[in-house]
């Protein structure tokens, strides 16, 4: 009776030590704070303050909005465990290849990451040069960037240190990083698994279907996985906003998407997400909700990837419809999954 006892309590406590083990779940907001309340911090666990940029002499960062920054930070007095971290770069940002080329350029690029943690009371740094080698954003590329890259997270990680977080956006494709290279110097690979398409295709279809057009949520998992990622820090990238044609704008906010009128609304079953068309049956607006967001979350917890992440904060309706559901599915998920009613009319 003894040794059972004494192995029932060496059982509880191994399966106690594998859970301490497990990484903690992340539910990521981008959020550039422009003229919308900011973000309830108790959804969250980590935020990306968009965006500071590499400056004109390519050795340190300019940020143009630093009294949002300091908003956000003061988040954590209603959240003291919420991570705040600067996002650096975004679409169209440049100045990285040029930063990234020489020594003195890249170890001062990493010791102003330094300077803008300690400033600001920051726990680290998400770097969104999109992309390595890649001047599509109309920014300065050599073939020399990817390895650049990879030195420079290397000189950044070797300034803030082990106890801060240095991270990046990633394309869905996983292109352009050498990410088996830099893998001992970041915590968390943010995939950017949206704007993959547009009508009438989805732009973030989490499976494969006849609407789902270039690629998949899965799909740039796998292609993240392949590349070297670990599973733990992976973190699946969501859009609270829509890409519409015939008519409707490139880019259509969630908040705005629940107004609209005159379509009919319809869920792909393949792809989990749904879409809209027009009276005449043409497919116009590819987008999220909160069901699609339920199945992506049910597939982070069901592969073991690290969480979710989101473009952005402020897109959401005032009801923080996206923002819940994201938290909801990562934090309060259970096994009975989400379920999807009959294509409805918007009116």
């Amino acid at each position: 009776m003894k040794n059972l006892v004494i192995l029932s309590i060496l059982c509880f406590l191994l399966i106690n030590s594998c859970k301490s083990e497990q990484p903690d779940k992340v539910a990521l907001a981008y959020i550039t704070v422009k003229n919308r309340p900011l973000p309830d911090p108790n959804y969250l666990t980590h935020i990306n303050f968009a965006f500071g940029v590499v400056n004109k002499t390519f050795d340190g960062i300019s940020i143009s909005r630093p009294e949002g920054l300091h908003a956000i930070v003061a988040l954590r007095e209603k959240n003291p465990s919420l991570k705040v971290l600067l996002a650096i770069g975004g679409w169209k940002a440049g100045g990285f290849s040029e930063m990234a080329a020489t020594v003195a350029t890249r170890k001062a690029f990493a010791q102003d990451c330094k300077r803008v943690i300690d400033e600001f009371g920051l726990d680290g740094i998400d770097m969104d040069w999109e992309y390595p080698s890649s001047a599509a954003a109309g920014i300065t590329a050599t073939p020399e960037d990817i390895d650049n890259f990879t030195i420079l997270m290397k000189n950044i990680r070797e300034a803030i240190g082990n106890d801060k977080l240095l991270t990046l956006a990633s394309i869905a494709t996983a292109k352009y990083v050498d990410f088996r290279a830099i893998d001992p110097y970041i915590d968390l690979v943010n995939v950017m698994a949206y704007d993959m398409s547009r009508p009438p295709y989805h732009h973030s279809a989490l499976f494969h279907s006849e609407h789902s057009g270039r690629f998949s949520s899965s799909e740039a998992i796998s292609a993240h996985l392949d590349s070297g990622v670990p599973r733990q820090k992976i973190v699946l990238g969501m859009p609270f906003y829509g890409h519409g044609a015939e008519g409707l704008a490139d880019f259509v906010y969630y908040r705005d998407i629940i107004n609209l009128s005159g379509f009919i609304k319809h869920w792909d079953n393949d792809a989990k997400v749904p879409y809209m068309t027009n009276n005449e049956g043409t497919f116009v607006l590819c987008y999220e909700d909160s069901e699609s967001i339920a199945f992506k979350c049910d597939y982070i917890n069901k592969t073991g990837i690290r969480g979710a992440m989101y473009w952005e904060s402020q897109l959401d309706d005032d009801n923080l419809t996206l923002t819940k559901a994201v938290y909801n599915g990562l934090f309060k998920f259970t096994k009975k999954r989400p379920h999807y009613s009959n294509d409805q009319t918007h009116k």
